[in-house]
């Protein structure tokens, strides 16, 4: 099972610059509004970013409140990455971070 990581820790490794943050709420959700710099993972583009996605790069799992991100993160420490599950999700982050988002799509 993946590593879970609190928000402190999210916001400490989204401060470094390291890791890739994967949002993989839907992605109406995603338009609305997520943490700058993530990319967006979903069944439609799976493909094109194990193809495209630095596998020695870590990334952070995040979802709405962190449940969907731990399988996530399980399935994708499968296919070669460096994957945690961020607790609390988007919405906790949100919350506690708000500098991090990034506005909404125009």
């Amino acid at each position: 099972m993946p590593e879970r990581i609190s928000p402190q820790e999210g916001k400490a490794r989204y401060d470094a610059g390291e890791s890739l943050f994967v949002d993989i709420r839907d992605p109406h959700s995603f338009a609305n509004g997520h943490l700058g710099g993530a990319v967006h993972l979903s069944n439609a583009n799976v493909d094109q970013f194990l193809a495209d996605t630095d596998k020695t790069r870590p990334l952070v799992i995040y979802c709405y409140h962190g449940n969907s991100s731990q399988g996530a993160a399980d399935w994708l420490t499968e296919q070669g990455f460096q994957a945690v599950s961020l607790d609390g999700g988007y919405e906790v982050f949100k919350q506690q971070f708000p500098d991090t988002l990034e506005a909404p799509d125009a």
